[in-house]
């Protein structure tokens, strides 16, 4: 069956290793048929000082051009211009134009920010030690939710538990949060994702969960599928595997965005 990744990350940040250009020439390689190049959208100097999570505003016409040329490159392979935009909540101290995000097929919306804490960053962990997971899983499924149901132009909610990357896990059973975060993208009408980037981290396990999956499922939730990639080789980084893990968890077919903005679906099995 087709493979497509949704999640990708460049040589336009300062920790990604991925050339434009070599990301899609190996996609174009291993037969992947749909792939979003992703990178994060520009944050301020006050949140991200050294342009490491993002890009500088300054390369957008650059990141354009770069995609773009590649989408003429390879016609029978679907290239989007997408980007990952990061939920800062109370603390967004960016001013958006109507128009500002026209130009992407896809904007992947994640929650890497707690109150302006990064908490999934391993130089900062410091923090979960401080206050204990339990009060942080609370807080991410919080947060996550306002990111769904607000009016920013999230088309995927990106890696929906990265709470659990580090292994840290609460106490209680997560279920009630799983629900109310699948109420929540329902009735806004988002997208989620599969992203096989967190087999590769202390979770050991993709993104979301089986029971999180399950309720988005349950709630008729479109789902994708990402890689995450931050170098080259990683585009195609187990694809397979997480058409398996949609499966189980009860979907019967993958949706994608496609360039312009519509969608279309792949069956499973």
């Amino acid at each position: 069956m087709e493979l497509v990744t949704q999640h990708t990350h460049t040589d336009m940040t300062n920790h990604g290793h991925a050339p434009i250009e070599e990301l899609i020439a190996r996609a174009h390689r291993v037969g992947i048929t749909n792939i979003a190049v992703t990178e994060h959208y520009p944050l301020t100097p006050q949140v991200d000082p050294r342009d490491f999570v993002s890009m500088h505003a300054d390369r957008l016409p650059e990141y354009f051009e770069r995609i773009l040329a590649q989408r003429a490159k390879y016609p029978d392979m679907e290239v989007l211009v997408g980007c990952e935009l990061d939920w800062l909540g109370q603390g967004e101290d960016r001013a958006f134009a109507p128009d500002e995000f026209d130009r992407f097929d896809i904007v992947l919306g994640s929650v890497h920010f707690l109150d302006l804490w990064p908490f999934d960053d391993p130089a900062q962990r410091g923090y979960w030690d401080e206050v204990g997971p339990d009060y942080i899983w609370r807080r991410y499924f919080e947060v996550w939710c306002e990111a769904v149901v607000s009016k920013a132009p999230f088309t995927v909610m990106a890696h929906p538990d990265l709470v659990k990357k580090f292994g840290r896990r609460a106490s209680f059973d997560p279920i009630d949060l799983y629900k109310q975060a699948a109420q929540a993208a329902s009735e806004a009408g988002r997208m989620i994702e599969v992203n096989t980037s967190g087999l590769t981290y202390a979770c050991k396990e993709m993104f979301p969960s089986q029971g999180l999956l399950r309720e988005f499922c349950r709630a008729g939730v479109p789902c994708t599928l990402g890689t995450d990639a931050h170098t080259v080789t990683d585009v195609d980084r187990g694809i397979e595997a997480g058409y398996r893990w949609m499966y189980e968890a009860g979907y019967r077919e993958v949706t994608v965005v496609v360039p312009g903005g519509d969608r279309r679906t792949i069956v499973l099995g």
